[in-house]
């Protein structure tokens, strides 16, 4: 065996064992009683040291010098690169830390479900302080090492390569037009009929059945997959074993029904990878920004559009079996473009969605530089959030505790979810000028060579040369922002 055989052998070891954790996160989010919660953590500790060892084996440096002189194709040669960059960060930290990490992040993340369900921040303030605190220590520790910002290291666990100093002139230059867009657009929409909210309830067997079918039409095989129930909802899972959940509300299906939308996006790429490559660096997705861009591209571009919201329109009619002014079609695309600053951040509509995930980007900046100390972080989030959008959560269920990402450790993820929407603006302009009907396809619910499309000119390249090199060769230039912001004024403004 070679020692480039020998390397691919050892990071496919290290990927089942992802999975295995991954699958286990979803287990605990859907099913596992409230006791398993500390023997959850040990394990998924326990497992997070096995990777950890099996990335920095003494002899990985050597297998990785021996494999470059190797004649090695494309893909394999970044793999290769791949893996060397992985091994040099988890060289750097010793298991110990590792281990305490991932135990700090799932009692943080048990925590947070309490703290939830009583509205109560301060049930979950030491865990996430003490998670916190060793995601900083990683994070120092390898900047110190490496020469870079400790934030930027976080960030880097999500986009590979992405920097503060490419974010925050980009989110500087949106944030300094939004006043004007939401104005422009809150504006015009005051001119058009009032919008009637069609009257539940709906059952969530009937919503759920609504999700599953959709989904299918998407394009997701529920032969390799699930959707689920859960607090927040995420996707995991693997490749051929695809995990979805989403929630329910009883008095508003249409919320439900796009997060699972959202999480189909993601799904779909997940299914779509390179399946030569299912277990190496090189097969994966190549970074949060491309995969935010895929379920919103899905749930924003292609979901929202006149097209499929009028062909939603039908199904959604027939399914609750409403009549009646509320279900009309021209209505129900008022309701699903109705931009109304909110606090959730889930429920946000197209327009107010950034500014939710830049106040976040701003606060997590704050509580690595020192700034915000974590017992402070409620009132920071809900000053915020009325500086951005002018109101404030009623209660923490509202506000700092909406969103799990920061509960189980992801400090550095939210400024992919924007990011990731200006790519997929760019994306979905691209598929409009290459396909020959796009519109229609979306109008007859046609998703077949959408889907194709993706395949061929995202999801199979997995992370063989990165997310602005795919934008690059697919749309002919690097991210443009500028996309993204005409594609708000066309669709809410008519220009």
């Amino acid at each position: 065996m070679s020692s480039y055989q020998v390397l691919k052998e050892r990071w496919h070891q290290v990927s089942r064992f992802n999975e295995i954790s991954a699958i286990m996160h979803w287990d605990q989010a859907v099913m596992m009683p409230p006791g398993g919660a500390s023997s959850r953590a040990e394990q998924i500790a326990l497992l997070s040291g096995q990777v950890h060892k099996l990335r920095t084996q003494p002899d990985t440096g050597s297998l990785i010098k021996a494999s470059q002189d190797e004649d090695l194709s494309k893909w394999d040669r970044r793999n290769l690169d791949l893996i060397e960059k992985s091994w040099r960060k988890q060289t750097l930290l010793p298991a110990w830390l590792v281990e305490k990490e991932a135990a700090a992040a799932q009692a943080a993340e048990t925590a947070w479900g309490r703290a939830r369900d009583m509205d109560d921040f301060s049930v979950v303030e030491n865990e996430l302080q003490a998670s916190f605190d060793v995601v900083k220590q990683r994070a120092e520790l390898l900047s110190d090492a490496l020469g870079e910002h400790p934030y930027d290291i976080l960030m880097d666990d999500f986009e590979p390569g992405l920097k503060q100093d490419f974010v925050t002139p980009i989110f500087d230059e949106f944030s300094a037009g939004f006043p004007e867009l939401l104005n422009a657009v809150q504006d015009s929409q005051a001119n058009e009929p009032k919008i009637i909210s069609p009257e539940g309830p709906f059952p969530i067997n009937l919503q759920a059945k609504l999700g599953r079918d959709l989904a299918a039409i998407l394009g997701f095989d529920f032969g390799g997959g699930r959707l689920d129930v859960s607090r927040h909802p995420f996707s995991g899972g693997t490749p051929s074993d695809i995990r979805m959940t989403t929630r329910y509300d009883e008095a508003d299906f249409t919320s439900s029904l796009m997060g699972t939308l959202h999480e189909t996006g993601h799904s779909l790429y997940e299914a779509g990878l390179p399946a030569d490559y299912l277990t190496q660096p090189v097969g994966f997705a190549s970074g949060l920004v491309a995969h935010e861009s895929q379920s919103l591209l899905i749930e924003m571009q292609a979901c929202r559009s006149d097209a499929f919201l009028a062909f939603l329109a039908d199904k959604v009619r027939y399914v609750f079996q409403g009549s009646g002014p509320a279900w009309d079609t021209e209505n129900l695309i008022r309701l699903y473009r109705r931009v109304s600053p909110g606090t959730i951040r889930v429920n946000a509509d197209e327009v107010t969605y950034p500014a939710h995930v830049m106040l976040r980007y701003d606060l997590e900046r704050a509580l690595f530089s020192g700034d915000l100390p974590i017992r402070e972080l409620p009132g920071a989030f809900s000053d915020a959030l009325y500086e951005r959008l002018g109101v404030r959560p009623k209660s923490h269920f509202d506000g700092v505790l909406q969103d799990i990402h920061w509960y189980s450790g992801g400090f550095g993820y939210f400024a992919t979810y924007t990011l990731g929407a200006m790519t997929a603006a760019q994306f979905f302009s691209a598929a409009k000028e290459q396909l020959d009907d796009l519109e229609g396809d979306l109008l007859r619910g046609e998703f077949s060579n959408l889907l194709s499309w993706l395949r061929e000119n995202i999801h199979r390249k997995g992370s063989l040369v990165g997310t602005d090199k795919m934008l690059i060769s697919t749309t002919g230039r690097s991210l443009d922002p500028a996309c993204f912001r005409r594609h708000l004024i066309r669709r809410y403004l008519g220009e």
